[in-house]
């Protein structure tokens, strides 16, 4: 047996709770409080359990810290990622993951970190030449049919963004597969962005409407490549509507500024990408309703003005009629007027009669009778021009209230009712269609959700005597009173044999694996 062996053999034997238990002692006794500068780095608010995990870092490392729930309620100062800070507290270590790390007991400003300070620097530079400006951002287009994805093919990025535009409005997306985080992804990111606006149009593939540069939450150091120059002058040289939605709702980066939207979430940026699909059918639906009710009340108008219009149209003889009142009233007064002037001549007549020789009255009759001739004469003339005239002027007001007029203002009238029954025909008919496809589609959806369709597929649906539907072989005792129900009709049974025994209602629950950075509480 060798020397090594027999020292070996010699030592003693140690568990992995004992070896954590004595460093954790060790180190605590080595560095009971200490003082530590550091740069705070992936720090995310209060955890559920109200504590607080971040790190402390400068160039050369890195160290866990902890901030309980009972002392994060009395800082002063709260703790903000990229802050310069002195933690006062004890070094202690996490044997769960086997890591050592402060537990910090109150904390002093120092002043911003160095990433800060160089970020702040470069967008200041950044902004100085106008790459920010609200002037050179466009909007997406409402309604894109090609979406390119810039981020990671692995991650549940892609996978939220192409489940919230699949329940949104379906579209075309293209991913092109990046890394988010390391030395490299900045420019795998710039060329991503230039590549998908090479895309001509009309091309093998198609190009994007609208360019989403995606990632997950993580620490200022992750997100550190989305901050690069080189992916912000890509962006801002994208012809191509950009949407960022790089980290969490909290999270800032360079990219941010120079996208033409900025979405709080990868899922956000799926939203406002696309609209809602049954909110368009809405209103589309909308729109067509009006638009049927609108051609029904233009045509009920249309209508009642043109029954006005007929009601409003007098008669031809209600035109005539005065005329013709007229004309009889002249012929009766024409008729009393001859006797009238006859009687006063007959009288004036015999007045004189007793002075007139029997010669000079044979004259003056002779005188009178060819006066009274002449006056006949005239007056038939002038009742044959009046009667004539009156004539004239009744066939004048016929011809121009005849029936042709009438009938050819009421087919002109009638044809452009029937052209807008004729265009309104065939919109009807569109709305019907679609109408009734969509309630076959639901018709076909009811269908193959229902049980029934099931039962056809050849299973059985097994009741008890209550009607209970049973689903576990455990739920049926021997000899119990059961109701098969096939797809055609019902049929009695009785469970016979034994039967499994009957499951617990309680079942034992699984420990989910515990996550190594839950240290649980102390209170």
């Amino acid at each position: 047996m060798t020397d090594t062996e027999r020292t070996a053999s010699n030592a003693g034997e140690f568990t992995v709770s004992e070896i954590s238990g004595a460093l954790k002692r060790t180190v605590e006794d080595a560095y009971g409080y200490v003082r530590v500068r550091g740069e705070v780095s992936g720090y995310r608010g209060p955890h559920s359990s109200g504590h607080c995990y971040f790190s402390l870092k400068d160039e050369k490392a890195r160290l866990e810290a902890v901030v309980w729930r009972g002392v994060f309620g009395k800082l002063k100062v709260k703790p903000e990622e990229g802050m310069e800070m002195i933690a006062t507290g004890r070094i202690s270590t996490f044997p769960g993951a086997s890591k050592y790390q402060i537990i910090i007991d109150a904390i002093e400003p120092a002043g911003a970190g160095a990433l800060m300070a160089l970020l702040e620097a470069r967008r200041k530079a950044l902004a100085a030449e106008g790459l920010f400006d609200a002037d050179r951002k466009v909007r997406p287009p409402f309604l894109p049919r090609v979406i390119g994805v810039v981020t990671s093919p692995t991650g549940a990025v892609i996978r939220d963004i192409l489940h919230r535009l699949t329940d949104r409005f379906p579209v075309h997306v293209l991913v092109w597969p990046v890394r988010v985080q390391g030395e490299e992804s900045a420019a795998e990111v710039a060329a991503a962005v230039a590549g998908f606006n090479r895309l001509q149009a009309g091309g093998a593939i198609p190009r994007p409407d609208t360019l989403i540069v995606a990632r997950g939450g993580g620490s200022l150091e992750d997100l550190w490549g989305f901050n690069d120059e080189a992916v912000v002058r890509a962006v801002a040289a994208s012809t191509i509507p950009v949407i960022s939605a790089v980290g969490h709702e909290t999270d800032t980066t360079l990219i941010d500024f120079v996208a033409d939207i900025r979405a709080p979430t990868p899922t956000a940026a799926a939203e406002i990408a696309v609209p809602v699909r049954s909110e368009l059918v809405a209103v589309v639906d909308d729109r067509a309703r009006r638009l049927y009710q609108a051609e029904r009340r233009h045509l009920d108008t249309r209508r009642s003005e043109l029954r006005a219009l007929a009601r409003a149209m007098p008669a031809p003889l209600d035109l005539v009629a005065s005329q013709r009142q007229r004309f009889d009233h002249a012929g009766s007064r024409l008729s009393s007027a001859l006797s009238a002037a006859a009687s006063a001549h007959r009288l004036a007549l015999q007045q004189s009669a007793a002075r007139l020789r029997p010669g000079l009255l044979r004259q003056s009759v002779r005188l009178g009778r060819r006066t009274m001739d002449n006056l006949s004469e005239r007056s038939a003339q002038q009742f044959i021009g009046t009667a004539r005239r009156a004539r004239r002027q009744f066939d004048q007001c016929g011809e121009r209230l005849a029936p042709g007029i009438l009938s050819r203002a009421l087919a002109a009238n009638r044809k452009q009712f029937d052209d807008i029954g004729r265009r309104l025909d065939p919109c009807y008919s569109r709305t019907v269609s679609a109408r009734r496809e969509r309630l076959d589609n639901l018709w076909k959806l009811v269908q193959a959700l229902s049980h029934q369709g099931v039962l056809d597929r050849g299973f059985v649906l097994v009741r008890d005597s209550e009607g209970k539907a049973l689903t576990r072989a455990g739920m049926v005792g021997p000899g119990e009173a059961l109701r098969l129900t096939f797809a055609d009709g019902d049929v009695a049974a009785v469970a016979a044999g034994s039967a499994p025994p009957r499951p617990s209602s309680r079942t034992k629950r699984t420990p989910s694996p515990k996550d190594p950075r839950d240290q649980g509480t102390l209170l």
